[in-house]
């Protein structure tokens, strides 16, 4: 009995070898770096916003204006929330193997959705580009925090990517 449920155990790994759970040490840490900044939406936006005008030419809503014009306006704010929001989301759910369906589920669902407004995988990593550089500047930062970001967003990027 127990070889079948190591033997099972190594089958679903193996099915997706992408997908192994962040480690208690580097949860921790992507939290803490997290709640740093986590209440800052409209400046994290508006920083890929400003890095990337190609992702703000994605959004209807923002295509071909001034960054500064919108920057401080509610429709800005509530989007900003809605974007910096799912990684507050994935983030709170880090941490507990019970919540992985859950993530994969969030992950997959973003994927599917970015997929279907012509989002491609290279779009998802300027965005990461210039989330990284946020943290950096906004937070305490050392080469240890920026394995466990780069490990969070490797593994949530591997659901996403799937799906586009």
């Amino acid at each position: 009995m127990k070889f079948l449920v190591l033997a099972l155990c190594v089958v679903t790994v193996m099915a997706d070898p992408h997908w192994i759970t962040l480690d208690a040490h580097e949860v921790e840490q992507v939290k803490a770096t997290w709640k740093a900044v986590s209440h800052d939406e409209v400046e994290i936006l508006a920083a890929v916003f400003k890095a990337h005008p190609d992702i703000q030419a994605r959004f209807p809503h923002f295509a071909r204006k001034d960054l500064d014009s919108i920057k401080d306006s509610s429709d800005f704010a509530v989007h900003a929330g809605r974007i910096v929001g799912f990684f507050g989301e994935y983030v709170a759910l880090l941490g507990s193997e019970a919540n992985q369906p859950a993530i994969k589920t969030l992950l997959h669902d973003l994927g599917t959705s970015h997929k279907a407004r012509g989002i491609v995988a290279s779009q998802f990593n300027e965005f990461r580009d210039s989330m990284t550089a946020y943290l950096k500047s906004h937070s305490s930062w050392n080469a240890d925090i920026s394995h466990s970001w780069d490990d969070a967003f490797d593994k949530a990027f591997s659901v996403i990517f799937e799906s586009l």
